[in-house]
């Protein structure tokens, strides 16, 4: 069973391609979700997958693109072992992961 979590990035994580970069991350370690700008200029997002890659994207997250510079990555909600239809439901029908605008 999969483990979710929800996260908030904060720093120069805006104009730097970091949401493209997460996707691209996202993707390699098997992980659907999606990732967003959000009004405050951190971005969010969302990831389901197993233990072992959400950590490896956790700490991706820390480091961000070259351009970025991450001040604080915080856990909004971390959700272990989770059903597929309640990670169906948190990714709102989506498929893969995506870059919401």
């Amino acid at each position: 069973m999969p483990d979710l979590i929800r996260f908030k990035v904060s720093g120069t994580v805006q104009g730097v391609n970091f949401r493209q970069a997460t996707k691209k991350q996202a993707l390699a370690l098997g992980l659907r979700g999606w990732v967003s700008n959000s009004p405050d200029e951190s971005v969010e997002g969302l990831a389901v997958g197993s233990q072992e890659h959400l950590e490896q994207f956790r700490s991706y997250l820390k480091q961000g693109p070259p351009h970025a510079n991450v001040a604080k990555v915080e856990l909004v909600q971390h959700q272990t072992g989770i059903s597929e239809e309640q990670a169906k439901q948190a990714l709102d029908g989506r498929d893969g992961f995506a870059v919401v605008r």
